[in-house]
């Protein structure tokens, strides 16, 4: 037989016990956070009809061109799931007897086939939440400080940045850019903190603008004031869509103020969040030390998702959240300790050391009951190696008196504890 080799697929892997068990601890944290603030459970398919996925409410053409696709006995054409947003708006728009406004949440492993980096498979777990019928700004101030808060509990320094689409939408038009092009070019502009100023006007370029336009798009990205909110509120004769970013904006930083939040959140006007389905806030999380680069929570405003889903096209407000549990685990750090209170380990007596771990596990406790039948040393070694502090020992005479010894790990001492096993 063959050595096995490269068996898991590109973009996918095993998560040993070690790293499970920190994601886990983010899972749980995350989820923790969702239910205090009154988030319900809701699971949906991972197996979608391809026109679902693809619909013109589902993110647009770059997110397309990473959906995974396949057909089954049927012939019916069917895609993975990219993210957790459309199969919740779908839910939203087939279940009209969901009491608004609706808050759910859902953790889920969704599928991208797209570029490999530090945080990012292709097969990886997203923890969500969104919001239906609840109006601007206290559904995005809610999810924001909810994001905070799970934050600071995982001990993550973080910065929240948050931008407007309309505001966006309608300062690229008044720079000359025709409504025909600016979701391409909202799009480039979001890559302006990767590749550069220059390289964002080359794309912008090929969208065929004039020379004038070019030039009002790079003085305004590289104009230092266009970094304050102050900027767009004295700007003249504002076009509807600018107006009405500008003010979506101001309430949310009452609500952000009055909060007392804002050291962690940042206005980022050149922020685009590059999916077609945004309409109003959109805002993406950063650790405050860089160390890395892609956000690890991202989302925002898409009222048009499930009225779309409906047939109605109508403006059903809908907001929602997005942790990528992977890329936070790249940042998170918990203990190496086991989380166990009492470790059992016995001297030819594998029978009572049963029973003894069944009846602690029944009264609550988490018991690791050694299975390896190695002599003493090397199980309290063991145990000293996964940081428990209490150790049960059970040999034939403690069997015969009707006890077991209970060490502590920190002392090195021992007492003496009855436990009948025949009663048990």
């Amino acid at each position: 037989m063959k050595k096995m080799k490269d068996q898991n697929v590109k973009g996918t892997k095993d998560f040993l016990p070690e790293e499970e068990r920190k994601r886990r601890h983010i899972r749980r944290t995350l989820e923790n956070a969702f239910i205090s603030y009154g988030c319900l459970p809701l699971e949906t398919p991972i197996l979608n009809e391809q026109s679902l996925m693809a619909s013109k409410y589902a993110g647009g053409a770059e997110i397309l061109k990473e959906m995974y696709t396949l057909s089954d006995r049927g012939e019916r054409e069917l895609a993975l799931r990219y993210d957790l947003t459309i199969p919740f708006a779908k839910v939203a728009a087939m279940n009209p007897q969901l009491k608004k406004p609706f808050k759910r949440y859902e953790i889920g492993k969704v599928f991208r086939d797209g570029p490999i980096k530090k945080g990012r498979n292709r097969e990886f777990t997203q923890c969500d939440v969104d919001v239906v019928g609840a109006e601007f700004p206290v559904a995005e101030a809610e999810l924001m400080v909810m994001a905070l808060d799970a934050f600071d509990e995982l001990g993550m320094s973080v910065v929240l940045e948050y931008n407007n689409r309309k505001l966006l939408t309608g300062m690229l038009k008044r720079l000359g850019i025709s409504s025909s092009n600016v979701n391409e070019a909202i799009l480039i502009l979001d890559k302006v903190e990767k590749i550069g100023v220059e390289k964002v006007l080359d794309q912008l370029g090929q969208l065929d603008i004039e020379g004038d336009t070019r030039q009002r798009i790079e003085d305004y990205i590289t104009d230092e004031r266009s970094q304050s909110l102050s900027y767009y509120q004295t700007l003249e004769q504002p076009n509807e869509e600018l107006k009405e970013g500008i003010e979506e904006i101001e309430q949310l930083q009452e609500y952000i103020e009055a909060l007392d939040i804002q050291s962690s959140c940042l206005f980022q006007p050149f922020l685009a969040r590059g999916l077609d389905i945004y309409t109003g806030t959109i805002y993406e999380v950063f650790l405050k030390d860089n160390s890395l680069s892609s956000s690890i929570a991202s989302g925002g405003r898409y009222d048009n998702a499930v009225g779309g889903f409906l047939g109605t096209n109508e403006s059903i407000s809908t907001v929602g959240l997005s942790f990528g549990l992977d890329v936070m685990f790249e940042a998170v750090s918990i203990s190496d300790e086991v989380d166990v209170d009492v470790f059992v380990t016995t001297i030819g007596c594998p029978k009572q050391g049963l029973q003894v771990a069944t009846k602690l596990r029944r009264q609550g406790k988490v018991v690791e009951l050694d299975l390896s039948n190695k002599k003493l040393k090397k199980a309290l070694e063991r145990a000293d190696a996964m940081g428990v502090s209490e150790v049960i020992i059970i040999g034939g005479r403690e069997v015969e008196d009707g006890c077991y010894r209970l060490r502590d790990m920190q002392s090195g001492e021992e007492t003496t504890v009855p436990f009948s096993y025949a009663s048990f």
